[in-house]
């Protein structure tokens, strides 16, 4: 479909490409809008590939918008699953000029629904939507993905003027949807989004050619993580940590994927506390759950999160998971049981809780089957029938 294609994944300001309206039909499928604010590497984004891949593309055709240049990584996967993706470039977050080719590119290439994956994305699509002619009014979906207090107060003040906008609301967990204000709370379903759990599974035959990629030895227990370098990561609780775990336990290795607005800060952190290669950053990696499947145990620091994908690709690859008792992550872990939850900001508690972990072999293959057991509940096919 013409106009719909990434134009340049590159250049920051691409040259749109001649675009023409598609011909639709009574028998054509529902027509969905992904709105994301950028298509990198992130959790929400990897879940609209899950999405892609587990979509009914009888009954549905899918596009996607992104404003973020820089943010163009899964573009080509997307594309490559039959998704039309479309960029309107923005440099800064409040630079609503988006909204008006938004509202072009609705007039051109009418939709059914739209359906935003950011608050101020949705904030603003709700009231461009409301400036088309009725019988072009997509309906509108969103998704909170974060919790309600982990926004800035800007972004939560236009969400929740704008809220009431929306025909229907959701969340990726029970602990994201109570933190929307009372009177809001009733008007949203949780529905676990998901991953492709058996396509993640088949990675597990990649944990012995991962680690002889990466140099790690087969006696040697590795602590991992796959979270990009932002602030809600709290990669310094998880250097601090790593660097206690690694003094006492010679046998322990830590992996860690994720690129961000951090690099900077975290490389120079991890030098400081002398990490070496003993704690591997390995940067962006488009194969980030086939290297995933090289861990021992897959760890988080963050201090808060809606419900990550990262964890339920842990869950897949029959990891027991170390991770901080934040948002969505103390109703999908099991303390002492597939997992251990620690308190956020404690990077003492959370080195404990990795040494324990990391010397008891019998602890990790009992939390590892009983972490693999639970992982057919984050089926993306279930989430895209309901």
């Amino acid at each position: 479909m013409p106009g719909w294609g990434c134009e340049a994944l590159q250049m920051p300001e691409p040259v749109p490409a001649p675009e023409s309206a598609p011909t639709v039909d009574a028998r054509s499928p529902i027509r969905v809008l992904w709105l994301a604010k950028g298509l990198g590497p992130g959790g929400m984004e990897r879940l609209l590939v899950a999405h892609a891949q587990a979509g009914d593309h009888r009954s549905f055709s899918y596009r996607a918008i992104y404003l973020r240049p820089d943010k163009a990584h899964l573009v080509p996967t997307l594309e490559s699953l039959g998704v039309h993706v479309k960029l309107l470039p923005t440099r800064r977050g409040w630079d609503l000029r988006w909204a008006w080719r938004l509202r072009s590119q609705l007039r051109r290439f009418p939709v059914d629904i739209v359906h935003a994956h950011s608050p101020l994305l949705a904030a603003v699509s709700r009231i461009t939507v409301r400036t088309l002619p009725r019988k072009q009014r997509p309906a509108l979906i969103s998704t909170e993905h974060n919790m309600w207090d982990s926004y800035g107060a800007a972004t939560r003040i236009l969400n929740s003027l704008t809220f009431r906008l929306d025909d229907d609301h959701l969340a990726v967990s029970a602990p994201v949807r109570a933190s929307i204000p009372a009177r809001k709370r009733a008007l949203v379903t949780t529905i676990v989004h998901g991953i492709d759990v058996r396509g993640v599974a088949l990675q597990r035959d990649q944990h012995a050619p991962v680690r002889r990629e990466l140099g790690i030895a087969d006696h040697e227990v590795v602590i991992g993580t796959v979270a990009n370098y932002r602030v809600q990561k709290a990669y310094p609780d998880l250097l601090a940590a790593a660097r206690q775990v690694l003094d006492a336990v010679p046998h322990a290795r830590f992996v860690a994927v994720g690129q961000g607005p951090l690099a900077a800060e975290i490389t120079d952190l991890h030098a400081k506390l002398r990490l070496g290669d003993r704690f591997i950053l390995t940067g962006y990696r488009p194969d980030a759950t086939r290297v995933m499947a090289a861990f021992d145990v897959f760890t988080l620091a963050s201090v808060h999160e809606g419900l990550p994908v990262a964890l339920m690709e842990a869950r897949a690859l029959g990891l027991p998971v170390v991770v901080t008792a934040v948002g969505g992550l103390p109703g999908q872990v099991a303390d002492r049981t597939d997992g251990l939850l620690v308190a956020p900001r404690h990077p003492d508690e959370l080195a404990a809780a990795l040494i324990r972990i990391s010397t008891d072999a019998t602890l990790r293959a009992t939390m590892a089957t009983n972490s693999g057991a639970r992982a057919s509940a984050y089926d993306a096919a279930a989430a895209t029938a309901a």
